[in-house]
């Protein structure tokens, strides 16, 4: 396609003075020498600003860059993304017309914009508010058919959506963007299939609808007046979208050297004080009564910390997390309880671990994960409460399975001595060998 400037030009063209900074402050990422390497940041901020790139914007760019004009000019006619003639002042929509959204529809969505708008493309309204064209793949097939309207995709549209998002943007309303068809992104029509525990921390939207959102103007041309982002997709001064169930992500404990044995404090002593290191499994010299205890095949055993070293330095306290809810009676139930870290080891006993991999949906990977965390045997799995099944849940790479599979049912039965059918059918068949 010729692409030419437009024979209508305005007289001259001068960024706003916000817009003045930032394209300075893009040429400044440069070294000196290579200024010309910002010509299409600031060519893409021209267009913002006044729709389309007029000569004497290209020409503007161009003293700023130390460019020779025909230099400028290449670039802003070698790319379509860039506008060599006026488009509609509240719109141009650019309708996909590759492949996937041709097969499913992309034609009709030209024909409402030939109805809607203006019968050929580049063309304006009678209005002058909209013009629309046909663009190659935009790299949505997965929603094809979609358009590009403003700095948003509007995707799985059909006549009757795409219909309404024109009248909406005529009306002076800007439509949410995104799927249209009430899918989150561009998962299965139906639904997930797999994968489904990433459902529960789901947001409200995805993150490109979420930014739009809390912009709430994005078919705006960016004129210096607009609203700054702050982050990816918060904006100042503007409610970001509410999370369902955000979940919360912590770093992985830290590890520690082996400990030296301690014998375990009298029945009346106080609980020692709540830390954020990691502890060990202790083998007292004598069962203490009133405390629980877990029978293995290696022995009585209990859980007790470590007497902590007098720290070097004296530093901030750190809050102990609340124990987790008495309501919760279901260790394998983690929801609204307040994760604790489990009771960890920093060897396996006696040197060796249990096969972790005779527990249903625990493989190498997520046995050696475990290990890492500080689990080498069954009876610290069976003893995992509600709490500590959140913080163990929180860091594995599929959350929910711990649930799902049944890990403490399995871990109690294995620790005492039985055989789950997992495991023995695991060990029939050698798996894991």
């Amino acid at each position: 396609m010729l692409r030419r400037l437009h024979p209508e030009q305005p007289e001259s063209f001068e960024f706003t003075p916000t817009n003045q900074d930032w394209a300075r402050a893009q040429i400044s990422k440069y070294p000196e020498g290579r200024q010309a390497s910002a010509v299409i940041p600031l060519l893409w901020r021209a267009q913002e600003q006044e729709g389309w790139l007029t000569k004497p914007a290209l020409e503007r760019v161009g003293d700023m860059l130390g460019m020779a004009y025909i230099r400028v000019l290449e670039v802003a006619s070698f790319y379509f993304m860039f506008q060599l003639k006026p488009v509609g002042s509240v719109a141009n929509i650019q309708i996909c017309g590759t492949t996937t959204c041709m097969i499913c529809g992309a034609e009709d969505l030209m024909a409402v914009c030939k109805e809607k708008i203006a019968p050929k493309p580049h063309m304006l309204s009678d209005d002058g508010k909209f013009s629309w064209e046909e663009v190659e793949c935009l790299g949505s097939c997965a929603n094809a058919p979609m358009a590009q309207i403003g700095k948003d995709y509007y995707e799985d549209l059909t006549v009757e959506s795409f219909s309404r998002i024109l009248d909406d943007l005529a009306a002076g309303k800007v439509p949410l963007p995104g799927p249209q068809n009430g899918r989150f992104s561009s998962e299965p029509l139906a639904g997930l299939s797999s994968l489904k525990e990433y459902e529960s921390g789901r947001t409200q939207y995805n993150a490109s609808v979420a930014l739009a959102n809390d912009i709430g103007d994005t078919i705006k041309r960016i004129d210096g007046t607009e609203v700054p982002i702050l982050t990816p997709w918060l904006s100042d001064g503007v409610t970001p979208s509410k999370p369902q169930e955000p979940a919360p992500v912590e770093p992985a404990p830290v590890r520690s050297e082996p400990k030296a044995e301690v014998q375990p404090a009298p029945v009346a002593a106080a609980a020692p004080a709540a830390t954020s290191d990691p502890v060990e499994l202790i083998k007292p010299s004598t069962a203490l009564a009133g405390q629980d205890e877990l029978s293995s095949r290696k022995g009585t055993w209990k859980y007790e910390a470590p007497v902590a070293a007098a720290p070097a330095k004296a530093k901030p306290a750190t809050p102990a997390k609340p124990a987790a809810s008495a309501k919760a009676a279901d260790p394998a139930d983690t929801s609204d309880v307040q994760e604790q870290q489990p009771l960890t080891l920093t060897a396996p006993r006696d040197g060796k671990a249990d096969d972790l991999k005779l527990l249903k949906g625990v493989g190498p990977k997520l046995e050696n994960l475990l290990h890492e965390m500080g689990f080498y045997h069954f009876d610290q799995v069976a003893a995992w409460t509600p709490a500590e099944v959140s913080w163990v849940d929180n860091r594995l790479t599929f959350k929910g399975r711990i649930e799902r599979d049944g890990w403490i049912e399995q871990a109690k039965k294995l620790a005492s001595g039985e055989e789950t059918d997992f495991a023995k059918k695991a060990k029939d068949k050698g798996l894991y060998d």
